[in-house]
């Protein structure tokens, strides 16, 4: 059973509509709010949807007084899949950016994260809250390993990029028999260790990527720079065996 609290509900979409309520929400965040673009964006129906969206699970919170009926209440959403959703949908979302070689061959249970979004109301511990208790549900249920998947620094000027990218490559980089790496053909432009303002690297590393680093989570070997969502991108990986209840409530009301 996925977890409830008495205003905040978390369950899998059941209905296209509830996905498409989901795609309407990352419209609203990744295109009116973010500046995103791609093949996949539908101005007239203000949604943003791509060919993995069919094959795979979406998480939903949904805000009981929510008044938005075209979002049906719903204001944060996590795309969920596992390794019979990427066969169904001829591989992960994740490898058109990086090289998940190690995690393929790794015979760990896998779940790819991604599209995760809040409405801008609900940023913050209670609502993050919830969406991770109801993904700590969804992987318990389906025996997973390892949590992993792209998460965004906005913009795509990596010089403005340098002191976060380089701290998290200098601290957080994921042991090798994990560490995927990016496709891109330039190689990361990192600063050495000694030259890196922490300040400013964290200052500027978005609120959620630091949650999953308090939660003990890694990231791969460079990055992907997405110029149709301008944002440039890091995968992150997880070991499942950290997302204690604990933890959630320690990461998220820090985030308060």
């Amino acid at each position: 059973m996925l977890q409830n609290s008495p205003q905040l509900q978390v369950s899998l979409a059941r209905s296209a509509d509830e996905i498409q309520a989901a795609q309407r929400l990352r419209y609203d965040v990744f295109v009116t709010e973010l500046g995103g673009d791609g093949d996949g964006v539908d101005h007239t129906r203000r949604i943003e949807t791509d060919a993995f969206d069919p094959h795979a699970d979406h998480l939903l919170l949904r805000d009981l007084h929510h008044s938005d009926s075209e979002t049906i209440g719903i204001v944060g959403v996590y795309r969920l899949m596992t390794a019979r959703h990427a066969k169904a949908a001829g591989g992960f979302y994740s490898a058109s950016e990086f090289d998940l070689a190690p995690l393929l061959n790794s015979e760990l249970r896998l779940l790819e994260l991604g599209r995760s979004c809040l409405h801008p109301d609900h940023r913050g511990g209670p609502a993050l809250l919830a969406l991770w208790k109801g993904l700590a549900d969804y992987v318990a249920e389906q025996g997973i390993d390892i949590l992993f998947g792209t998460a965004s620094f906005h913009g795509t000027d990596l010089n403005a990029l340098l002191h976060p990218i380089s701290h998290l490559h200098a601290a957080y980089l994921a042991p090798e028999a994990l560490r995927v790496t990016s496709i891109m053909q330039t190689e990361t432009p990192l600063l050495p260790a000694n030259e890196i303002d922490r300040k400013v690297a964290m200052r500027d590393t978005p609120a959620l990527i630091k949650s999953y680093l308090k939660l003990g989570g890694t990231i791969g070997q460079g990055v992907y720079v997405d110029h149709a969502f301008n944002t440039t991108d890091v995968c992150l990986i997880l070991d499942t065996a950290k997302m204690t209840a604990g933890a959630l409530d320690r990461v998220t009301r820090r985030a308060s």
